[in-house]
């Protein structure tokens, strides 16, 4: 039998040994741990067995507009008492897990703890759990930072992970065309209406910006969602700008028995 040709140029197949030794190094001198508790595990950006089955997914069955979880089958289409009281602006919302334990500490270390590249792990469970609205999303739009949030932080969490579900999805990523325009007071501790009062008109689309989403099937991203406050101002926003559809796409989730600090 003739002997298939090696296709891969010399120099990358040199570049992927070196980057393999280089990652053995590493992780030679600074074993890798578990991205939520710091205990030892096998690959880097994972977690241990102990804190991936604590994580809660979110399955079936869901309202299918707030993605809230129910203790049984209500049947195909069925919604939440929240949402049918209080219908929120934007479509449908989905989370990959409740808001605790290694979920709660995969966040603060992403924000809080300089870990960005937890972006990856996070970002590729959301993008699962999203499938759903990703199927028809034309545009990944994170929420933005202001200004001087983003100087003290260095970076911005929701992007981050917009950028690493739109690589596991493939849906586009616009980093820019949503801008917050007023430095809001952090949400921890404050009421429903205060969180609402609080992001009133914190939120724009640039009119230059406008082509960019007008017309589109937009899916908003952030690290949690809690009351709705912060992503239902970024909603009307998008809407005031014309976009045809928005959805929502969080890692975590926050349950009527547990609020979140963020």
């Amino acid at each position: 039998m003739d002997e298939v040709p090696e296709t891969v140029p010399l120099s990358r197949r040199f570049h992927r040994l070196g980057h393999g030794l280089w990652r053995r190094a590493i992780d030679w001198v600074l074993p890798p741990v578990c991205a939520a508790c710091g205990a030892p595990v096998a690959d880097p950006e994972a977690l241990c067995g102990a804190c991936w089955g604590a994580l809660q997914f979110i399955e079936r069955p869901y309202c299918e507009r707030l993605g809230i979880p129910f203790g049984y089958d209500l049947g195909p289409g069925a919604l939440s008492a929240e949402a049918i009281a209080n219908p929120p602006p934007f479509g449908r919302a989905r989370a990959a897990v409740i808001y605790a334990g290694p979920a709660r500490d995969l966040i603060h270390a992403l924000k809080y703890n300089d870990r960005p590249e937890l972006a990856g792990l996070i970002g590729r469970m959301m993008a699962r759990a999203g499938h759903e609205i990703l199927a028809d999303a034309d545009l990944l739009v994170p929420i933005p930072l202001h200004r001087w949030r983003l100087l003290t932080r260095k970076f911005n969490q929701s992007a981050l992970l917009a950028q690493a579900v739109g690589r596991a999805s493939g849906v586009a990523v616009d980093l820019h065309a949503l801008e917050r325009i007023k430095a809001t007071r952090p949400q921890v501790g404050l009421s429903g209406r205060d969180r609402q009062e609080n992001v009133r008109g914190a939120f724009r689309v640039a009119a230059a910006n406008q082509i960019r989403v007008a017309g589109r099937r937009v899916v908003l991203v952030d690290d949690a969602y809690t009351t709705g406050a912060t992503i239902g101002a970024a909603t009307r926003a998008l809407q005031r700008a014309g976009v045809a559809q928005v959805d929502v796409l969080t890692f975590a989730r926050a349950t009527l028995d547990g609020a979140i600090g963020t």
